[in-house]
Formats: C-alpha cells, structure tokens, sequence
C-alpha cells in the first residue's frame, strides 16, 4: 500500500532504488556501530548477490512498476498466491508427490487467480495484463529466491540483508536511469510521499526483510514466515478503497477467499515439499 502511495510520485525504480539504498546503509551503519559479524566469504558473497537480484532487483522492483497499472489491492491478492507458486516450484525441484492437502490449495487457488482476473473490470483497463503478467513474474523470481537462498551458504542475517538490498538498490537504480531518465523533479515530492518512503525503507526493508531473510534460513515453518500472507492484501483491498478510491468488486471478495483458503491448505500442510536444506 506504502509502495503505491510512493510510485504515484515517484518514479517506480527510482523509488525503488531510494528505498533499498537508504535502508543498506542503515543497516551498514548498524553493523559497523554495534561491531556485528561482517566476515563473508566470496561464494557467500555472490550468493547474497545473487538473493538480492531475484527479491530485490527483479521481484519488488518489478512489483514497483507493475503498480503504474494494476491496484495496490489487486496486487496485494496477486502476490497472496506466492505460496502457490512456491509450492509448485518445489514439487518440480523436488520430485515428490503432493499430499491431498497440497492439491486441494493448489486447485483453490487456481481458482481463485482465475476469478480475480477475469473481471471485466480489470482486462478493460490499459496496461492491467501488462502489469499483471510482470506481476506473475515477479511472483516467480521470488519463488527462484526462496529456494536458493533456503539453501546457500549465505553471510550472518543483517550482512546478508545489507548485500541483498544494495544489490537491490543499484540494479532498480540502472533500470531508473534506462527507463526513467534523470530528469526527476525531488522539489516536487510531498512530505506525506517522503514519509511513505522512510516508512517502507525502515519497517519494510531494514526490519521485515532481514526478518524474512533470518526465517527463511532457519528451521521454521512455511506458514508461520507466510502469516502476513492472510493479512496483508484485505488490508490493501480496504486501505485501497478507502484512500485511493480504487474499487472492490463482489468477484474480488470471493477471489480473496476461495484464494487464501487455498493458501491456507498450503500452509497447514507445512509444505512437506520444502527443498532440503543441504548448503550449496
């Protein structure tokens, strides 16, 4: 939600790019003040390079310009389906059959997918496909993320996180000077944009990834790091009505249940197809 009060602003990879450059420095600045392991080895460190790509450079900033097309609400339910794609991705890695559980999540949220975007509504408007497509997209690079970082030989948490999000943070920024130019304005942001930026580099950078990125990595499981998986996009559905007059249909609410029931399916199945944890 935060995310598309900023692209409404400002550029989609240059805010992007703001935002996980300033939230790796704090952390930098964290490490270097609190004198916490900064050791990293050079496969440890192309490793975290590599998360960074997939989560950062690819998966949030294509998020980030999908946003100019596609409702922050509607997003937020495209992105609950992440544990759907997770889960199938690792049933092709791992080669293991699915429990019932698994499968009835899976069909539920197919189901759910399809009704959130076959609305009318939403196929009529310019660029909605695009940006739901690179969405789709980005949910994949994720997935790609989640299976290689749960199993590579990665830095201490916050080194990983600060790697991660300056990597982030100069691909976004590349992309910005392709495709945005330099010809920004910054005289020209509000201070309500300013603090929806800080807000997302603080709480949805420096706190919630590094969270991520601890959980991810460590023995627990697949639903208790996917809680906000509930949460979040009825928050953005309402916060999204509510503050950008952007619209909430009937199929919508009976997308967003028959999807988050299948994500839960998921969940409470613990994904027995987790990949292994063996380092790479």
């Amino acid at each position: 939600m935060f995310v598309a009060f900023v692209v409404d602003v400002i550029p989609p990879f240059l805010a992007t790019a703001m935002r996980f450059l300033g939230a790796a420095m704090i952390v930098f600045l964290i490490l270097f003040l609190f004198k916490l392991p900064k050791k990293v080895t050079k496969k440890q460190f192309l490793n975290s390079v590599i998360g960074g790509t997939l989560f950062l450079g690819l998966g949030n900033g294509g998020v980030s310009w999908a946003l100019q097309y596609v409702d922050s609400g509607y997003t937020a339910l495209l992105i609950a389906a992440q544990p759907l794609i997770l889960l199938i991705m690792m049933w092709i890695y791992n080669r293991k059959p699915l429990p019932l559980a698994s499968w009835i999540g899976v069909l539920l949220g197919i189901m759910g997918i399809f009704l959130l975007v076959s609305q009318n509504e939403l196929i009529s408007r310019e660029g909605q496909w695009v940006g739901m497509v690179v969405i789709f997209g980005c949910l994949l690079s994720w997935g790609i993320g989640s299976i290689f970082v749960s199993q590579a030989d990665l830095p201490k948490p916050f080194l990983n996180s600060a790697i991660q999000m300056l990597t982030g943070g100069i691909i976004t920024g590349i992309f910005s000077l392709v495709l945005e130019g330099t010809s920004f304005d910054f005289y020209s942001v509000d201070s309500n944009t300013w603090l929806s930026l800080i807000f997302l580099m603080v709480f949805g950078s420096v706190i919630a990834f590094t969270a991520f990125n601890y959980l991810l990595t460590s023995d627990v499981s697949p639903e208790k790091v996917s809680t906000s998986t509930y949460v979040n996009p009825i928050i953005a559905l309402i916060l999204g009505w509510h503050f950008r007059e952007e619209l909430i249909t009937t199929q919508s609410v009976i997308a967003a249940v028959i999807l988050l029931s299948g994500v839960y399916f998921i969940n409470t199945n613990k994904l027995k197809g987790r990949a292994s944890r063996k380092r790479i």
